[in-house]
């Protein structure tokens, strides 16, 4: 049921994230979903460490690239890759982790409709939205409305006494 419920809001372009906490299963879960997004789409995926793995013909990906040494300036930024791909008209922006001031331009793209997705850092919905609208992300608590859908990743004890993720 859960699966098909994300099937239908990533067809209808909802904005998404995949929040919890540190290796509970954040990448895997958004590498599942991308396999409901539409074969024709073009999709831009954003990340520092290429961990997504997308299984459509029309996707670019987008890595961050840290300065060289002596030479200012060189380094490519999350915040740089996504501003780029607001110019390549994606139906759909990956971003592999939102850490920064990359966010409030994820959220600016929600407002002009393009569908996001990205992983986040946050246990729950209250911590996720204390960290969106605090520094150094700052996103306008008018903005968060924008984000349709939120899949908390968590930790659980199984029957079994071993810790399960869900």
């Amino acid at each position: 049921e859960m699966a098909a419920y994300l099937s239908l809001a990533m067809e209808h372009g909802m904005n998404m994230f995949v929040s919890g906490e540190t290796a509970f299963g954040k990448t895997t879960l958004m590498n599942a979903l991308t396999t409901f997004l539409h074969p024709s789409s073009k999709i831009v995926s954003i990340e520092d460490t290429p961990e997504l793995q997308v299984p459509h013909p029309n996707w670019i990906r987008e890595v961050t690239r840290a300065a060289k040494p002596g030479e200012e300036g060189s380094g490519v930024g999350m915040f740089d890759l996504l501003k780029a791909a607001l110019r390549q008209r994606p139906n759909e922006i990956i971003i592999g982790e939102i850490r920064g001031e990359e966010g409030l331009i994820a959220f600016q793209a929600m407002q002009t409709g393009h569908s996001c997705m990205a992983t986040f850092h946050a246990s729950t919905v209250e911590k996720l939205i204390q960290r969106l609208t605090g520094s150094p992300i700052l996103v306008p608590k008018t903005y968060i409305d924008n984000l349709n859908v939120v899949v908390i990743q968590t930790g659980v004890k199984l029957p079994n006494g071993k810790l399960g993720r869900r």
